[in-house]
């Protein structure tokens, strides 16, 4: 990669694209591509073709989906398979077409089966069933996977794929409806202080177990990629390290400084038992996270606190 290259991130006002421009100002590249939805809406794939035709970008780094917990999964599957399936089957051809140099592919930890090995492999993709709480982003997620591959095979298009593990960090969603777990424990630990309640309700058992990569980290780790990686074969993104959701909460309650006691409804879904990612192959390549995770979610409470207002985070 040349600081002169033209790049664009797709998806850049998000969790994960908003830490992309972070990282890439930092790194001296300072011809960067972005577009909001009111001028380019990716579900339109002659407005998508047209874009491409017209910027022709080097390289590509596709961060924008429709992303959710568990009840956004679950109240919304036709949205989450059509939408995700459109926008990445029109950026990702389109690249192609326009002759883009490298193009990354953001997938998710959610594409592997519900009882992969731990730490999940690479190899475990497509090895059984998917996780129904959020089966349907997975498939969007999957399909995504192997249109790159197909590229590559059929095209020797440098299209490579990174697999996250769960993402929090500054820019998350914190709405209690749509938001996942490290975020919306955060928001609820916060409300329950600032009202003085004594205890905080916690959706499920507390038992499973997650891994946590603060966004910074997984922009580190993009940047990486795009200079030392060149297979069509996905690659794992995380901390290699897990905690219990009860763990997490008790943490977050630290941090925010809730001293109540947590109450745990088992009536909702546990999701996944456990979800930990082999991150032997990106360490190989020489990377490792930085941020821990008592540090990454002392930096987000930070943010929070400096950007939430009562209409941004209030739930639909």
């Amino acid at each position: 990669m040349q600081n002169s290259d033209k790049i664009f991130v797709a998806g850049h006002r998000g969790l994960v694209g908003s830490a992309l421009i972070r990282k890439l100002k930092q790194g001296g590249f300072d011809n960067l591509v972005t577009r909001d939805r009111s001028r380019l809406d990716l579900m339109n794939q002659a407005g998508v073709d047209r874009f491409f035709a017209e910027e022709r970008p080097a390289i590509v780094i596709l961060a924008a989906a429709r992303v959710g917990g568990i009840k956004a999964n679950a109240d919304l599957p036709v949205e989450f398979l059509l939408e995700n399936i459109q926008v990445q089957n029109n950026v990702i051809r389109a690249a192609q077409n326009a002759g883009v140099r490298k193009f990354l592919y953001l997938g998710s930890s959610c594409i592997y089966p519900k009882h992969a090995p731990q730490p999940i492999p690479e190899a475990a993709l497509l090895t059984g069933p998917l996780e129904p709480t959020n089966e349907a982003y997975a498939i969007a997620k999957i399909a995504g996977i192997k249109l790159c591959q197909a590229y590559a095979r059929e095209y020797g298009a440098d299209f490579i794929s990174a697999m996250p593990a769960n993402l929090y960090g500054p820019g998350d969603n914190f709405d209690l409806v749509s938001s996942h777990v490290l975020p919306a424990l955060l928001r609820k630990a916060h409300e329950a202080k600032k009202r003085g309640e004594r205890e905080m309700v916690v959706w499920g058992s507390g038992r499973p177990r997650r891994e946590f990569l603060h966004v910074d980290d997984l922009a580190a780790a993009c940047l990486f990629l795009l200079e030392k990686y060149d297979s069509p074969e996905i690659i794992n993104v995380g901390s290699g390290e897990d905690i219990s959701i009860r763990e997490l909460a008790e943490l977050i309650c630290e941090v925010v400084g809730f001293q109540g006691d947590l109450i745990w409804d088992a009536t909702k879904a546990d999701g996944t038992p456990r979800k930990l990612l082999d991150v032997s192959k990106l360490r190989g390549l020489g990377w490792c996270h930085a941020i821990a995770l008592r540090e990454g979610i002392a930096r987000t409470y930070q943010w929070f606190l400096q950007n939430a207002t009562p209409e941004s985070f209030q739930s639909q």
